[in-house]
């Protein structure tokens, strides 16, 4: 095996097996595997998750004899914080974890007058190959698993309580827009929205009306998701109306196509009353023309207009790439057209732009760092 592949393999490497990877039941199972008392494990979830806690000194409520070790086991640790930046007066916070293995991913943690946001990573790399996105050009090295997605939120929400923003606050909102598609790791996912949701020793609490899942369009996994009855809303990535533009920045588009993409986007809406987010990169001269904006607006409002929210994203350009955001003029009339049909629409806010702030970045300079 050559350097290169050995690496690859070496990033891939499973994590161990964690506690909030189980529901409680398995939980329970795995105690008793171990030969502990199934309360063992129920209070140590309670730490992990009420109390965002993985510290074995903090858990007093366990034996002295042992703790350590029980710790250990049932929490082993996950990821490892490599590099931390900030943007926007202190208000963006993005940082860089490795995984079991050495790959890496990256959360950025936002505070909003009126709520803090947290963007989760579900894969290391992505397999989706969409050209314009720096997670892309790494191509996917491994699922994540349910505990390492919610040890991202665990930290983050520490971060939150321990003042990162100033004072104690509370993380609000997480949304599925990190490395990866997170509808290509649908067990992982599903758990992790669990364990987010989760109350008391199942979970952080936070609202499932404030999770956000975002795909480009695997349209079996949306329909599947439909029917998991927990209301997160669904963000679509969809970045052209048309087939042709559409194949060549989102791959996926040639499997499924545009019409049977949004009748799935559509069928979500039907089945949680949850409106849809469109999200739509504006690149320059690619998929920003006036006649797409009208083009795009047709495609939506045939299912009518209160199903759905625009999202039109100012292109956070990756080094070295061949596109570039739209002109102000042209995203302007982009924005109008969509809005003179009637359909609700906002620009989204960029968020650190000063430090590699679109996803995949910082990985894609540690992958150049550590292989030379």
């Amino acid at each position: 095996m050559n350097v290169a592949l050995a690496d690859r393999a070496q990033r891939a490497a499973k994590p161990p097996q964690h506690l909030a990877d189980l529901s409680e039941p398995e939980r329970d199972s795995w105690a008793e595997s171990l030969g502990l008392p199934r309360m063992r494990a129920r209070q140590t979830a309670r730490h992990y998750f009420g109390k965002l806690e993985r510290t074995a000194s903090c858990m007093t409520d366990l034996p002295a004899a042992g703790r350590d070790e029980l710790v250990a086991t049932l929490l082993p640790p996950l990821l490892t914080r490599a590099r931390q930046i900030s943007a926007d007066g202190g208000r963006t916070v993005k940082t860089l974890y490795h995984l079991t293995g050495g790959a890496a991913v990256e959360t950025v943690l936002m505070a909003y007058p009126d709520r803090i946001t947290l963007c989760v990573s579900s894969q290391a790399g992505c397999g989706m190959g969409c050209p314009f996105c720096a997670t892309g050009k790494l191509g996917l090295v491994r699922n994540l698993s349910a505990a390492e997605i919610l040890e991202q939120v665990r930290l983050a929400a520490r971060a939150c309580q321990g003042g990162i923003f100033g004072g104690q606050k509370r993380l609000t909102n997480v949304v599925f827009m990190g490395m990866g598609e997170p509808l290509a790791n649908y067990k992982a996912l599903t758990r992790a929205i669990a364990g987010i949701a989760g109350q008391g020793g199942s979970g952080f609490g936070l609202s499932a009306r404030n999770v956000t899942v975002s795909t480009c369009g695997l349209v079996e996994p949306m329909d599947r998701l439909a029917g998991e009855g927990r209301p997160v809303r669904l963000a679509l990535s969809l970045h052209a109306p048309d087939d042709p533009a559409r194949d060549g920045l989102v791959p996926i588009n040639r499997r499924y196509g545009v019409e049977r993409t949004l009748a799935a986007a559509y069928r979500y809406y039907e089945a949680t009353g949850r409106r849809v987010s469109i999200e739509y990169a504006l690149i320059r001269d690619i998929n920003d023309q006036a006649w797409r904006a009208t083009q795009l607006a047709a495609k939506l409002c045939q299912y009518g207009t209160g199903w759905v929210h625009v999202n039109p994203i100012p292109l956070n350009p990756v080094p070295g790439s061949i596109w570039t955001a739209s002109r102000p003029s042209v995203q302007e009339e982009f924005l109008r057209r969509l809005a003179a049909a009637g359909l609700s629409v906002t620009l989204r806010d960029t968020r650190g732009a000063d430090i590699d702030g679109a996803c995949g970045q910082l990985a894609a300079k540690e992958v150049v760092r550590t292989n030379g």
